[in-house]
């Protein structure tokens, strides 16, 4: 073990994240490159399992071939219980032509009248439906109700939950949860300011109250984009997208895995084209 893969207590360390693949209803049965699906099986997420340095974090791949159900999740503020505050934001790698994105509503709705669309089917007319396109980055606050539409590749940065609720899954035989869902839904329209696109370069993606997305294309720049603000001190993940990071003597991670870094200054990008760099707030 080189100095650079030190234990969590050691002052420096970077290590790859174990991956896991996830079965979905949705999910396809061929996957772009570097993934293959194993014989038989429709993947739907590619996860990469969270360090005990950055559990409250979770990041993953989606590849969709059929719609996901229409689905909400609570804040920190308004979960009870066992459940777990949940925001994300989704950044589309690829997209068939046509693909779609279900965020808000196409105006202010009441839970009265999301309640029984929900139940009668009607409520994917309610929504509003976001053409997608390479590059397109979303960012969800919590009680955002949403459906990813098929025909996507996207990388997800979420709070580290799995409480969500349901209010509809056309049919599919799940269970929904329309009291909670209604409970903490905001039945109102998505917010522009929470959808950007890549503009190239080294640029902050997300900063908001929960974790913060930077990209990092190449190596040269980083820094002075950043102008002093780069989360350089970690820990933060590293999610190459083309290209390599290497670190050590040997080590290198590419597209398909993911790296915990103690700190940014660890990692060699010379090799890499386009990196993401996830960190806390």
């Amino acid at each position: 073990m080189s100095a650079l893969q030190s234990t969590p207590g050691g002052d420096a360390f970077v290590r790859k994240l174990t991956t896991r693949m996830v079965e979905k209803v949705w999910g396809r049965d061929s996957l772009p490159a570097p993934f293959a699906a194993p014989p038989g099986k429709r993947i739907g997420e590619i996860w990469f399992e969270p360090p005990a340095e950055l559990e409250q974090l979770l990041v993953k791949y989606l590849f969709t071939s059929e719609k996901l159900s229409v689905q909400v999740h609570p804040s920190v503020q308004n979960a009870q219980g066992t459940e777990a505050g949940k925001e994300e934001c989704w950044l589309v790698l690829d997209a068939d032509p046509g693909a779609q994105l279900a965020i808000g509503f196409d105006r202010a709705v009441s839970t009265q009248e999301v309640e029984q669309a929900a139940n009668d089917g009607s409520i994917e007319q309610l929504l509003t439906w976001h053409d997608a396109h390479p590059g397109d980055v979303f960012y969800l606050p919590a009680g955002t109700v949403h459906a990813i539409g098929p025909g996507l590749s996207l990388v997800e940065v979420q709070q580290n939950s799995d409480t969500t609720f349901r209010l509809y899954d056309y049919g599919r035989p799940r269970e929904l949860h329309l009291e909670r869902a209604l409970d903490v839904a905001d039945c109102g329209p998505y917010a522009r300011e929470n959808r950007s696109a890549v503009k190239g370069g080294s640029e902050v993606l997300v900063a908001r109250e929960h974790f913060r997305i930077d990209r990092i294309e190449g190596a040269s720049n980083y820094g002075s984009i950043m102008a002093g603000n780069s989360p350089s001190n970690g820990p933060l993940l590293l999610l190459p997208l083309s290209g390599q990071i290497r670190w050590g003597e040997h080590e290198s991670a590419a597209a398909g895995e993911c790296v915990i870094a103690s700190a940014l200054d660890l990692v060699n990008f010379t090799q890499a084209d386009v990196t993401l760099v996830i960190a806390p707030a």
